[in-house]
């Protein structure tokens, strides 16, 4: 056994709330105007779902509530927004500035199979740590 792997939990941890509050605050941009920049409000409903999805998405992953279905949503929001407007400027990522959606993407949906880790809401609540390696 690695001698880094007692830091796996924490760092995992860290790293999910990081993202999600990453996550987050994309959909803040849309829905709240916060941070400011950003595009603004979106006009149509596509827009509005995606920033309601990357809120509330964001937050449930980065607290690890209910995290794999908060996932699902969105590493499928992700992959929308990668195919129906990055991938239309270009095939590379790092040309058509998809590389974040997609980065997103796979994280996304290590969460969803691996679950929200032993340091999260979900092990607190439902007394279970949620995760893939719980079960070896």
């Amino acid at each position: 056994m690695n001698a880094l792997n007692r830091f796996a939990d924490p760092i995992f941890c860290v790293a999910r709330l990081i993202i999600g509050l990453m996550y987050a605050c994309h959909g803040g941009q849309k829905l709240l105007g916060f941070p400011p920049g950003g595009h603004g409000i979106p006009q149509d409903a596509m827009g509005m779902i995606g920033g309601c999805v990357e809120l509330g998405g964001g937050i449930l992953i980065a607290l690890g509530l209910l995290a794999r279905i908060a996932a699902f949503f969105a590493a499928g929001e992700m992959a929308v927004a990668y195919f129906t407007v990055h991938a239309k400027m270009g095939f590379f990522p790092i040309l058509n500035h998809g590389e974040s959606a997609i980065l997103y993407c796979w994280f996304f949906l290590f969460v969803l199979f691996y679950g929200a880790g032993r340091w999260s809401l979900d092990a607190l609540l439902f007394g279970r740590s949620s995760s893939a390696t719980a079960t070896a």
